[in-house]
């Protein structure tokens, strides 16, 4: 197996500043739609921006929507990533992964509460995770979303927008975190630096 990372192409505009974030803790990622070269990755990120269905449309095409479930090294879902993990998405009705069984919900509507949520947002840790090592309850992380995934017994931490979502989610080997840890600073980079030691 591969000692490489890499980040799945997603087309989101993020995928940059995520090899930015990577290489910062000294690991240079490649960003690939190649079935062979995440087949045999150490570690796979799965990173989205913008719409479900446009994302899973574009692995549909690349035939990586039935790759990445069969997956058995470590994979890390960011933002819209995560929610792919999921069952669907309220957003077009989208089908996602399936890989763990749950659906991403609009928020709800509220004048306080401008959606997107837009920012940053404190995380209430509600299960142990290797993902969470050496991360505080109450430590802030950057969000920016309109869906979200309710709680469940997939949730390791939450955080709250006129209610509790999840906020990082693991089933086997899969990890997912609502937030960009790309721009969540010094707590960003110790949760990317604890997924590629797993």
């Amino acid at each position: 197996m591969s000692a490489s990372p890499v980040i799945i192409a997603t087309g989101g505009a993020n995928l940059a500043s995520l090899q930015f974030a990577l290489q910062r803790l000294g690991y240079d990622a490649p960003v690939t739609e190649d079935r062979e070269t995440i087949t045999t990755a150490s570690h796979i990120l799965l990173p989205g921006v913008g719409a479900a269905q446009d994302t899973m449309k574009r692995l549909d095409e690349a035939r990586l929507s039935s790759l990445i479930p069969k997956l058995k090294q470590p994979v890390l879902g960011i933002c819209l990533g995560m929610q792919l993990l999921f069952s669907g998405s309220d957003e077009d009705s989208a089908r996602c992964l399936g890989i763990i069984d749950g659906q991403a919900h609009r928020f709800a509507r509220d004048p306080g509460l401008p959606v997107p949520q837009m920012g940053w947002n404190q995380l209430r840790l509600e299960a142990d995770s290797a993902l969470l090592d050496g991360v505080e309850d109450g430590g802030y992380a950057y969000f920016i979303h309109s869906y979200a995934v309710p709680p469940g017994s997939y949730t390791c931490a939450t955080a709250d927008y006129g209610g509790p979502f999840s906020a990082v989610v693991e089933t086997s080997n899969f990890f997912g975190t609502q937030f960009h840890p790309e721009r969540s600073s010094v707590l960003g980079a110790r949760i990317l630096d604890n997924f590629l030691r797993l």
